[in-house]
């Protein structure tokens, strides 16, 4: 039995739940009040104790604890040269292969170094898609690009799909969704995912429902900035007027040291909720979490706009 847990990431393409602390039991293997640290993994029991559990945690937990919620969307983002084969799970984005091939540049009357090295490229990720990408799971697959890539990419796969018989790809070529990206980069997926059309496919994924969230609050902070706010002390003085439609809140918040400030975010979330409120809490591993992240992690779109708010931030302006 352990004391603490911590997360720790490993890299950019997984993650590992390891606990530490003192043995309160002995055993043949470790003694009394001796340090000790483990990995927790798939198939292995153990028993979570906390004091409280608060409705965010419980939420996480049956979430977490729901075969639906599992990486449903994959995504190759790339150009000539780079590529990013990535899993979208409903909490984070993760990297699972980075494909990089030096593509020489084509020479008048001579094209062949750079078509060879092209399909050098092309191959190294179709190897990724096959190994990284499980289909009986994965419901779509984007694949994003600038230019004529994606295109390309796709009829090279197919084509080799029908040379080789591979009845993996070839079952599942509707899952393929060819949409524009502005580069081979990862954080060009934030863009891809707020494509119309990519919206339209994944409307059924908590991650599409999050991009769409802070796309909204972005829109109504250009349009209409009096119905949106961000920082804790406005978004909380918009909650008092029962002027929240959505709050958007990164779990990152959920694990501040002191118990007090998350108990602060909790008793926001749940005051939402009880006033009808929509609340999207967005994964501090996923892209909209991490532009979430930059402001302040707590933002809210307004039913209706609160004149303190606009007082409040005249009175800033002036002290500034």
């Amino acid at each position: 039995m352990w004391h603490t847990y911590n997360l720790v990431q490993v890299g950019d393409s997984a993650c590992q739940l390891r606990v530490r602390g003192t043995n309160l039991q002995e055993n043949e293997y470790v003694k009394m009040g001796a340090y000790h640290t483990i990995e927790l993994e798939p198939n292995r029991q153990f028993t979570l104790a906390k004091k409280q559990w608060d409705s965010v945690v419980l939420a996480r937990i049956e979430q977490a604890c729901d075969p639906a919620w599992s990486a449903d969307v994959a995504a190759v983002v790339m150009q000539e040269g780079l590529a990013h084969v990535c899993l979208v799970t409903p909490s984070m984005t993760l990297t699972r292969a980075k494909v990089e091939v030096s593509i020489p540049r084509k020479r008048r009357g001579n094209c062949s170094q750079h078509d060879r090295a092209l399909e050098r490229f092309y191959e190294q990720v179709v190897q990724a898609v096959q190994r990284h990408i499980h289909f009986d799971v994965v419901k779509c697959v984007l694949v994003a690009s600038p230019g004529f890539v994606r295109e390309q990419f796709c009829d090279y796969m197919f084509q080799q799909a029908v040379k080789t018989d591979n009845k993996v790809l070839l079952e599942n070529r509707s899952k393929f969704l060819q949409v524009h990206a502005s580069s081979g980069h990862k954080y060009s997926l934030k863009e891809v995912l707020c494509d119309p059309t990519v919206a339209s496919r994944l409307s059924d994924t908590k991650a599409a429902g999050e991009v769409k969230a802070l796309d909204d609050f972005y829109k109504m902070l250009q349009h209409e900035p009096d119905r949106a706010c961000y920082g804790l002390k406005h978004v909380e003085k918009a909650n008092e007027a029962t002027a929240i439609d959505t709050l958007l809140i990164s779990d990152e918040l959920f694990r501040h040291q002191e118990v007090a400030a998350r108990s602060r975010y909790v008793r926001l979330v749940d005051s939402v909720k009880e006033n009808a409120g929509t609340v999207r809490i967005f994964s501090s591993l996923h892209v909209s979490g991490e532009q979430l992240s930059q402001l302040t992690g707590v933002a809210a779109i307004l039913r209706f706009p609160v004149p303190e708010l606009s007082d409040q931030e005249d009175s800033s302006s002036e002290e500034d």
